[in-house]
């Protein structure tokens, strides 16, 4: 007896076995997911150097394009030599990169700590000038209101016995790092994982350099993939989201970078010409949190202005006035220059991205997500676009506003060409009627 396949029964049967491995995965991961978390997390660790090598390659690609667009200039002019030049521009990139890490560790990192361990051996002398200088402030409302001068008094004491506390838990931790061995040889807590991550920052760094060299061999690889694996129609639309998606993280990135970097730089000129405390401290907290959209400047002048309240108070004020030019100044001028309008969103999007991100992933959320969800912006905004236009509706928001229903948009019909009643003559009835006026 002959066995036969019934197609219809095939397809239901495969369902089925699809639908219970789902459920299967489902009650998997809630039955077991500290177990599930744990394989992720050693999968993530494992692959740590591919992480490291890609992201570093990826923010390197356009000071490598840079370089070689110039080397080539100097290079190929008799004679082509791209593999040179690519070598030249790899040894230029990884160079820079070092120097950098070497300077934040060698002269920014001990200047920060210095300060900051400053800070925390003159914070009591700190808090009473403090306390001075609100009492000599406030002196007139103490004495017409002398239970809410008590509050204040005693809110303030609670405020710095708060602080004196934070500062001797931190203090002897900032003298392990300004200890001649370092972080490795006192924190031995953390050391295994410092090494660790140093580790994955090294083996990343020749990732990179491998990634960097044959960059257009790997793109082609994953090109040739695609195409394997999918219709033309969705080839194109993955090429579209991957395009856009490079460009927006490209753009937004290096943009957010200089801008950063120029805004730390004027913000340390500015600071040591009105002679300021802590320069160095408040500029690289204002430069770093700059590259945090919308909230940025926010989060670094807060902190900068306590400092500031901390250790002179008289010039709070023209701190904050400071302040308040700069950002207004990479806002309204520095910012669109740099930028444009890179990402496309309401800042009540990026306020969005920025909680969602930083609730997540803490800082680096904050930044990675803004423009991630550009992109998913876009990408759903065309997509709504797109639907709207098949149903001949208007695609401006501003259509919307207006309560009830949209009203459908006509389509755009072609003028029909008026007819006239009069026949046209042929070419031979034209020259019938020229031989019969001739003879």
């Amino acid at each position: 007896m002959k066995f036969r396949f019934n197609t219809h029964y095939n397809t239901i049967a495969a369902y089925v076995v699809m639908v219970f491995a789902v459920c299967l995965a489902l009650v998997a991961v809630v039955f077991r997911f500290s177990t599930l978390t744990g394989y992720v997390h050693r999968f993530f660790s494992v692959i740590a150097p591919i992480t490291w090598g890609v992201v570093i390659a990826y923010l390197s690609t356009p000071l490598l394009n840079f370089f070689e667009k110039y080397l080539k200039k100097w290079i190929n002019r008799k004679k082509e030599h791209n593999k040179l030049i690519r070598v030249i521009s790899i040894f230029l990139c990884m160079s820079i990169l070092i120097l950098s890490i070497v300077g934040i560790v060698y002269a920014v990192i001990p200047e920060i700590t210095s300060s900051m361990k400053n800070i925390f051996m003159l914070l009591p002398d700190y808090l009473s000038n403090l306390q001075k200088y609100l009492s000599n402030l406030f002196n007139s409302f103490i004495q017409d209101n002398p239970e809410m001068g008590e509050k204040l008094t005693k809110t303030f004491t609670n405020m710095q016995d708060m602080l004196l506390g934070l500062a001797d838990e931190f203090s002897p931790k900032l003298d392990s790092l300004l200890d001649k061995d370092g972080v490795v040889a006192n924190v031995t807590s953390s050391a295994y994982a410092f090494l660790i991550a140093l580790k994955d920052f090294c083996l990343g760094v020749f990732v990179s350099i491998y990634l960097l060299y044959s960059k257009e061999m790997f793109l082609a690889q994953i090109k040739k993939l695609v195409h394997a694996l999918f219709s033309k129609r969705h080839c194109e639309h993955i090429f579209r989201i991957a395009s856009r998606t490079n460009y927006t993280f490209m753009h937004f990135f290096s943009g957010k970078a200089l801008d950063s970097l120029i805004m730390g730089m004027l913000c340390f000129i500015i600071l040591t010409i009105l002679k300021m405390p802590y320069v160095l401290l408040i500029s690289i907290l204002v430069g770093v949190t700059n590259m945090v959209p919308f909230f940025g400047p926010i989060i670094g002048a807060v902190p900068s202005g306590l400092l500031i309240l901390l250790s002179e108070p008289d010039r709070t004020l023209t701190f904050v006035i400071f302040i308040i030019l700069l950002q207004q100044f990479d806002g309204n001028i520095l910012g669109p220059k740099i930028l444009g309008n890179s990402l496309g969103l309401s800042p009540f999007w990026i306020m969005f991205a920025i909680f969602l991100g930083g609730g997540m992933f803490n800082f680096v959320g904050m930044i990675a997500f803004v423009p991630l969800f550009a992109v998913l912006y876009a990408f759903v905004r065309d997509s709504v676009n797109q639907r709207l236009s098949q149903k001949h509706l208007p695609v401006s928001s501003d259509a919307y506003m207006a309560p009830g229903m949209v009203s459908r948009e006509l389509p755009k019909q072609k003028t029909p060409e008026v007819k006239t009643d009069i026949p046209e003559k042929t070419e031979e009835k034209q020259n019938d009627s020229a031989d019969s006026n001739g003879n």
